[in-house]
Parts: structure tokens; C-alpha cells; sequence
């Protein structure tokens, strides 16, 4: 019988471990981006988690599997009042979202959009809502399978050698 994969609000405790994730996390996204983002896990990086984790908008989720951490996410709740532009509006956004690599496939990643979805609902925001970035297209299979569509979408054009690294 496959073991069921707990989402929970992370303690300060499993912030150490969660941290290990998202170092995993940020080489995925170096090796995808190597012209945005910064190689290593730099202790600002590390601290990120630790500020969020006291913010009242904010909480941490953790995913527990087989008795440790495999997965996490980062959740900010936004209330955007009405603008010009838009109306007011509420959103669960989803800063941060991992699995462990020795975890994928394992049903983690599922649980935790389970959770969030239901946590959105009892603390009556209407919609999750987060960005990736288009090199992670097992990440966008994911979110398009358990329910995510794009409604925006963010487009470059380089006007110079594309990657070329001009910062000093």
C-alpha cells in the first residue's frame, strides 16, 4: 500500500530542509536561465524563507512523505484593492513551489495543490495564481494537468547576442 504524502503548514524547524529543496530548485532554474539567475544558494536566498515564515501573508507549506520533507511551497496571500486598471481583487499566490528529485512521481506535488486549493477556498480566495518560467516544460505539464491555464503571458526580444552576460 502506497504511503500518503501530509500537507501542512511548515515549523521553523523544517525550514533548514525546505531550504534544501529550494537550492535544488534554484539549479534548475540556473541550468534553464543561466542569463537570469544567479548560480549558488546565497545566504540572502537561504534568509528569504526565514522572513516570509514570520510574515502574517505568507505561510510556508510543507509536504511529508515517508516521515521527511519531499516537497514545499511558498504561498503569499494577496489582497489587491481596486486600481485604474482593475478591479479589487484576492489571490493565493504561489511564490515558491518543490519537490524533492528523489520524491517526483511519488503523488507530492499533487497533495500539495490538493491543500492549496482547499486552504484558498476556507480562507476565501477564489483563485490560485502563479508564474514558471517556459524552459520548465515538466513543470508546465504538471500544472496544466491538475487544472492551471495561462492567462498571461510574459515575452522577451533580445537586442543584443542573446545570454551573453554583461554584468560585471
Amino acid at each position: 500500500m502506497e504511503k500518503k504524502v501530509q500537507v501542512r503548514p511548515a515549523t521553523f524547524e523544517e525550514l533548514a530542509r525546505i531550504n534544501e529543496i529550494r537550492r535544488y530548485v534554484n539549479d534548475v532554474h540556473v541550468a534553464g536561465r543561466p542569463d537570469t539567475f544567479r548560480p549558488g544558494f546565497c545566504p540572502e536566498l537561504e534568509q528569504v524563507l526565514y522572513k516570509r515564515f514570520e510574515m502574517e501573508n505568507w505561510v510556508i507549506l510543507a509536504a511529508v512523505l515517508e516521515g521527511q520533507i519531499t516537497g514545499f511551497a511558498s504561498v503569499e496571500y494577496l489582497d489587491r484593492p481596486e486600481s485604474p486598471y482593475n478591479l479589487a481583487r484576492k489571490m493565493y499566490h504561489v511564490e515558491e513551489f518543490g519537490v524533492d528529485p528523489n520524491f517526483h512521481r511519488r503523488g507530492v506535488a499533487t497533495a500539495l495543490v490538493e491543500y492549496m486549493k482547499q486552504d484558498a477556498a476556507q480562507r476565501g480566495y477564489p483563485r490560485i495564481e502563479l508564474d514558471m518560467w517556459e524552459f520548465n516544460q515538466g513543470a508546465l505539464a504538471f500544472y496544466e494537468n491538475v487544472g492551471f491555464q495561462t492567462y498571461r503571458r510574459y515575452m522577451e526580444l533580445w537586442v543584443d547576442e542573446k545570454g551573453e552576460d554583461v554584468c560585471v
